[in-house]
């Protein structure tokens, strides 16, 4: 079996390039089913399948940082069930693009596409499982375990949005249309493997990887179409269109759909939770009182200092938010946050 990455020959019962270390067996995106080398489409569903990785192997072009997250991560994570978000990114017009440019063209196109793409996803520490050829599939949520996979899933994917449309406004002089159609779903995967070069191997459980590969398919060209399932975990966070129920490909009933209109300011999760109503205060009126008393000396001119401390979910941020209703209008509140996702490498 000769690498089309390059040209290496391999065992006929190779799955990986023994030369440049290019995966041989292709992963049909749709449907999860592996393909010999040499098909086009998948023999399960009819689906195309992807070209082999333009980066050659995942090390290659993943940040270090990340890389050493991801094998700390993985070696602990064999077997396990994890709740992910899967984002597929494709690039609409790619193939008219193939058919009016030089080849090699196209590629210094595509690869500064692709580079764009993944500039995106490691910043919010997402991890590229696959490349399709014009597009990608990306896991948010594993290896490297994150409670608001959803929402890093759905900035990674506005981002790749406004880096891809400051991009198209280069090509624009030259009569080049480059956009991106995405899809998101969040649900169930079971981690396989990951190699120490990176190479993971992923098994969705249930209709995962399915639901947002279509989702990604049925968007139109420059947004952003999100499953229920991601929608409920980042509702309060961004701003979302609902596109009805949509009759997607291979599945019996049709699937809640929203398009992701933009993001809302930074806002923590008790700001986004006080929208949809709080359960009552109550058990903290003692340390209540405590931070009163000490707003009211400093109103007479002694300054005070308080420390906040406590374990993760016993009710710090909304002791000050309650104190901040107490305070109203007789004190002016400055509060900054901390994003663990806001920072660029």
């Amino acid at each position: 079996m000769t690498c089309r990455a390059c040209g290496h020959g391999n065992p006929e019962d190779a799955r990986f390039c023994g030369g440049c270390g290019a995966r041989l067996e292709l992963v049909c995106a749709a449907c999860q089913a592996a393909n010999p080398a040499g098909n086009r489409f998948c023999h399960r569903c009819g689906g195309p399948l992807a070209a082999v990785e333009p980066y050659g192997p995942p090390r290659a072009y993943t940040p270090k940082h990340l890389a050493d997250k991801i094998l700390t991560a993985g070696s602990a994570l064999v077997g396990e069930r994890k709740q992910v978000t899967v984002l597929f990114v494709d690039v609409s017009g790619f193939t008219s693009l193939s058919e009016r440019l030089d080849p090699e063209d196209v590629h210094r196109l595509m690869s500064r596409a692709f580079d764009l793409m993944l500039a995106e996803v490691h910043r919010y520490e997402g991890t590229v499982n696959q490349f399709l050829g014009d597009g990608i599939m990306a896991l948010f949520g594993a290896p490297i375990a994150h409670e608001d996979h959803a929402r890093r899933a759905v900035h990674a994917a506005l981002g790749i949005g406004h880096a891809l449309e400051d991009f198209q406004k280069e090509l624009a002089p030259r009569g080049i249309t480059f956009r991106a159609r995405q899809g998101l779903n969040t649900g169930l995967v079971v981690v396989g493997s990951i190699g120490g070069d990176l190479r993971m191997d992923y098994t969705a459980v249930g209709d995962t990887t399915n639901v947002a590969a279509r989702l990604q398919q049925a968007s139109e060209p420059g947004h952003v179409t999100i499953s229920e399932a991601t929608r409920r975990l980042v509702h309060g966070y961004v701003e979302t269109r609902a596109l009805g129920r949509l009759h997607l490909k291979g599945k019996a009933e049709p699937i809640e759909a929203w398009e992701v209109v933009g993001a809302r300011e930074a806002r923590t999760r008790l700001e986004v939770g006080a929208e949809r109503g709080l359960t009552p205060f109550v058990g903290r009126d003692r340390e209540l009182g405590a931070l009163l008393d000490l707003f009211g000396r400093a109103r007479e001119g002694h300054g005070q200092v308080a420390l906040l401390l406590g374990e993760a979910g016993i009710g710090k941020s909304r002791l000050l938010l309650e104190l901040r209703r107490r305070l109203a209008d007789t004190a002016d509140w400055h509060e900054g946050h901390c994003l663990s996702f806001s920072a660029r490498r």
